[in-house]
């Protein structure tokens, strides 16, 4: 991906470490995707009512993460105080995710992938969290 050239390329003066938000950046997109796919593949299992919650935690936590990689792309007027809440946001949108992944991993491949994807963007979203405190 190209995210670091771009933040590379960005005009506007940073204090946040650019490799680093990078990483972040593309770790979002990655699990936006993985949970994404995760629910979908929920919705072909048979049982199928019995994921409902898996379902609706992974659509919450890819919408969480891709606005959250959205919000950190914008480097034009920066707001640490909306950074910071948007970063809190989706670590509690991933350990919720991977919670509720790990709960069927046993049975569905696809949920363990997922619950390993949130596991390394919380803990990516902290990182960045704890950089800009």
């Amino acid at each position: 991906m190209k995210t670091a050239a771009m933040l590379d390329a960005h005009p506007a003066p940073t204090d946040v470490d650019r490799e680093l938000l990078a990483r972040v950046v593309d770790t979002l997109v990655e699990c936006s995707q993985a949970c994404t796919a995760c629910a979908d593949a929920c919705l072909g299992e048979e049982m199928v009512a019995d994921l409902r919650t898996c379902i609706r935690t992974d659509l919450d936590c890819a919408d969480v993460c891709a606005t959250t990689a959205r919000v950190l792309s914008r480097r034009t007027a920066y707001d640490a105080t909306v950074a910071r809440a948007q970063l809190e946001a989706c670590v509690a949108a991933c350990r919720a995710c991977a919670d509720e992944c790990e709960a069927h991993a046993g049975m569905h491949e696809h949920c363990r992938v997922c619950a390993e994807c949130c596991r390394r963007c919380g803990a990516a979203c902290a990182e960045l969290l704890a950089a800009i405190a």
